[in-house]
């Protein structure tokens, strides 16, 4: 859950997602803790062979419909998933997504750290150029980048098997275009997206394929890739905002001892003041919270 502590630790998020869903979490093949290394004689598995993956999973635990939430990387396998199976996905919340092809600029980096993996495993280098693409510069730079976030991070790397970090970017770095399936899709979709995000712009086109009636897009300032982690408090009242459609509210009081929220809505309302830029920080495009499905 190394993407999503920071938002999940939220009093005002946990109360509203733990709630109303339960959550299952999809790590890439051999990213979880204590996972050994995958041998080399297997084949590195194409972003459609993960997508599959995640239907697995939602059969083994007999779900037949799911709100998916993912991060970067993740955000493309399960937008990938909700276009093969639109049947079983009722909704997207996509953090810094991507969506079509590498660039040269990432399929440079791209290269050059899958050499680097193969050769020395995850070394600084590596790390410094992961965390570029995870946190803004100014969570990363010398004043901060002690920050607890950027440290926790780095510890997260090392406990993770190079050879298995590195046949998954192999497999990213051969993902295809999903811009012509995100025209026909038809679920109800919130992007994230740090104005300091490297995928910037893949969230942006997303917005711009995808039908306006089903997207929302919000961009926080001042943020990288993991919106999750560096500034999850950004998210709380689009995402609220968003479940309403859906007919899901936060109770009414937290739990004991944890006080009361301070955006919690006291009669399940939330004003459109509160979605304004100036007092969220953010760069917010309209939310539609009813929409029409079956068109």
């Amino acid at each position: 859950m190394s993407c999503f502590q920071g938002l999940f630790f939220c009093p005002e998020a946990s109360s509203l997602l733990f709630h109303n869903f339960c959550v299952y979490h999809i790590d890439a093949p051999g990213h979880e803790l204590g996972a050994a290394a995958i041998s080399s004689n297997l084949p590195v598995p194409t972003v459609d062979d993960l997508a599959e993956q995640v239907a697995e999973v939602l059969d083994h635990f007999g779900l037949h419909e799911v709100i998916c939430m993912g991060v970067t990387a993740g955000a493309y396998i399960l937008t990938l998933f909700s276009i093969k199976y639109r049947e079983r996905v009722a909704g997207l919340i996509l953090v810094s997504p991507l969506c079509r092809e590498p660039s040269w600029t990432e399929w440079f980096y791209n290269k050059l750290m899958i050499n680097l993996f193969y050769f020395y495993g995850i070394c600084g280098v590596v790390k410094e150029t992961l965390l570029q693409r995870y946190f803004s510069e100014e969570l990363r730079s010398t004043q901060s980048g002690k920050s607890d976030i950027v440290q926790a991070c780095r510890r997260l790397l090392d406990e993770r098997q190079s050879k298995n970090v590195m046949r998954f970017l192999q497999a990213i770095d051969k993902r295809h275009d999903l811009s012509e399936g995100l025209k026909k899709l038809r679920c109800r979709t919130l992007i994230f997206v740090g104005e300091n995000s490297p995928f910037h712009q893949e969230a942006l086109h997303i917005n711009a394929v995808m039908d306006r009636r089903y997207n929302a897009l919000v961009e926080v300032q001042v943020c990288g890739s993991l919106v999750t982690e560096e500034q999850p408090h950004a998210m709380l009242i689009p995402i609220e905002y968003f479940l309403m459609g859906y007919g899901f509210y936060r109770p009414p009081q937290l739990s004991p001892g944890l006080g009361s929220s301070p955006i919690s809505p006291s009669d399940s309302y939330i004003s459109a003041d509160l979605l304004s830029p100036e007092s969220l920080g953010l760069k917010l495009k309209p939310i539609k919270t009813r929409l029409a499905m079956n068109e």
